[in-house]
């Protein structure tokens, strides 16, 4: 029964018309015995771990440089500067290059837990219950739409201070300069901080992404009882 009745809540919430959008929500609250309220903060709860037990992994030391799904690696353009460092027995000084990346971008990412915060605070019922109802990455997605513009603002100049600070900047001069003395090669002079800026968001949502896999997948990791019955609902839809 709870199933049927959650595919017609899937189906409503594609009509326009308020009122059935209305009885929708009714539906919802019915069903699994929840307020509006209730249903909110399960999902602020669901965000909230995510940004606590896999984002802040990131900030770690070499949070991203050891983690294989987040790793920086050079971008295409460079990837004949590292080939070429290597050829040249050159290959720890290309390391500490890629090391310097993943640094910069650790850095950054210790500005998010604010921005983060505000946006799932901001988080309307309509919100929750899209997510709750939505994709498997729904979650994921409101972030990315509410934080991406502010990540970048926030990102992009701790990466060009923190590029400054661990001497990133003389490392890439250092590195790009070698390359570009190789004869014949194509002299490069790519925007660091920008890539860098980049991959380092695509890591965030990456990491809170399999955070929010592993509480729609997997019982055990919803650790509250407010999450238990707010996931449930889309377990039986």
């Amino acid at each position: 029964m709870m199933k049927r009745v959650l595919i017609l809540v899937v189906a409503l919430q594609f009509v326009g018309c308020a009122e059935l959008q209305k009885v929708a929500t009714q539906v919802i609250q019915q069903s699994a015995g929840l307020s509006q309220d209730q249903i909110g903060n399960g999902l602020r709860q669901a965000l909230d771990h995510g940004i606590e037990n896999q984002v802040s992994k990131l900030t770690a030391t070499n949070g991203f440089y050891n983690n294989d799904l987040v790793k920086i690696l050079l971008p295409q353009e460079l990837q004949a500067v590292d080939k070429g460092l290597r050829q040249l027995g050159l290959g720890n000084l290309a390391d500490q290059g890629i090391k310097a990346l993943n640094n910069a971008a650790s850095d950054a990412v210790k500005t998010a837990t604010p921005i983060f915060i505000d946006a799932v605070k901001d988080m309307t019922f309509a919100d929750a219950k899209n997510i709750l109802l939505g994709n498997k990455n729904a979650a994921t997605s409101y972030l990315q739409q509410k934080t991406t513009n502010s990540l970048t603002a926030s990102f992009s100049p701790v990466i060009k201070n923190s590029f400054s600070k661990v001497g990133a900047d003389k490392i890439w001069s250092n590195l790009i300069n070698k390359y570009n003395s190789i004869p014949f090669v194509t002299k490069v002079n790519p925007d660091l901080t920008q890539y860098v800026t980049t991959q380092a968001l695509k890591g965030v949502f990456t990491m809170i992404e399999v955070e929010e896999k592993g509480i729609r997948e997997k019982v055990g990791l919803r650790d509250t009882a407010l999450l238990q019955q707010v996931f449930a609902l889309q377990d039986n839809k």
